[in-house]
């Protein structure tokens, strides 16, 4: 079989994500994947979805963070984007979804706009509700633990202990 020309070949954008949600949530390539999907049928349709080609190239995350690359075909980056936007929980972890930036290449997406910074988390001791708790502490910002979940605090919402 052929190779087709150039010219006829499709062509992609890479749409570079970064991925947050609470510190003690796991999540995996394939549910990520799926919820791509998920995302871009309900909200483009099949015909939509189909033209979009939304698929997971690139995938990461640790400690409640994380990253992706998501190709899409050159001309729907938009309808993409809205479908991306469209995410708010993986295997009912709550998570939020920011698009760094688009480029043309995954070398460049990575490069670009997902540069891999180690965690710079600290678990730590603070008052928060008048009460001492412990919390992950990440740059200007906290995930208090609670009883059995989190509550996302600034460094205003907490004293340290």
């Amino acid at each position: 079989m052929k190779h087709l020309p150039k010219h006829l070949r499709p062509r992609w954008r890479y749409l570079a994500i970064e991925l947050e949600t609470w510190p003690d949530e796991h999540i995996g390539r394939r549910s990520f994947q799926r919820e791509v999907w998920y995302a871009g049928q309900n909200l483009l349709g099949d015909p939509g979805s189909a033209d979009a080609d939304l698929t997971v190239m690139r995938f990461w995350f640790a400690d409640g963070r994380g990253g992706a690359i998501v190709r899409v075909r050159r001309g729907e980056t938009e309808p993409a984007r809205a479908a991306l936007a469209c995410l708010d929980e993986i295997d009912g972890a709550p998570i939020g979804v920011r698009v760094r930036g688009i480029s043309g290449t995954i070398r460049a997406a990575e490069e670009n706009y997902l540069r891999r910074r180690g965690q710079e988390s600290e678990e730590r001791n603070v008052v928060f509700g008048n009460e001492e708790r412990v919390a992950i502490l990440r740059d200007s910002v906290g995930d208090v633990r609670l009883d059995e979940t989190f509550a996302g605090a600034t460094d205003l919402d907490y004293d340290l202990a």
